[in-house]
């Protein structure tokens, strides 16, 4: 099952445009996009192959961690992460 996974890493500092430019080229192979320019904090949303809720945490966990690596940011811990899956993604509404 295909899992979207939210996960943020928050610092001390203020992001350049270069270093979430970076990250986004390290999440684009999990189909991900990058946020925080201008930001003290940095964050991905990536799809997952997963089972579970958990274990597509654990894995989104694991690949942002690299792909910050990756890019060369902070290694900041991950001060917010969430999973949702593809039915739960389609039942979203939108006015």
């Amino acid at each position: 099952m295909k899992w979207s996974v939210s996960a943020q890493a928050a610092g001390d500092r203020a992001l350049s445009r270069e270093e979430i430019v970076e990250l986004a080229d390290a999440v684009a192979p999990v189909d991900g996009v990058a946020s925080g320019i201008g930001e003290t904090a940095y964050g991905a949303q990536l799809l997952v192959e997963a089972t579970t809720r958990d274990e597509a945490v654990e894995r989104g966990a694991a690949i942002f961690a690299a792909a910050a690596a990756r890019a060369g940011l902070p290694s900041w811990p991950i001060s917010a992460i969430s999973a949702v899956d593809e039915d739960e993604d389609d039942e979203v509404d939108v006015p």
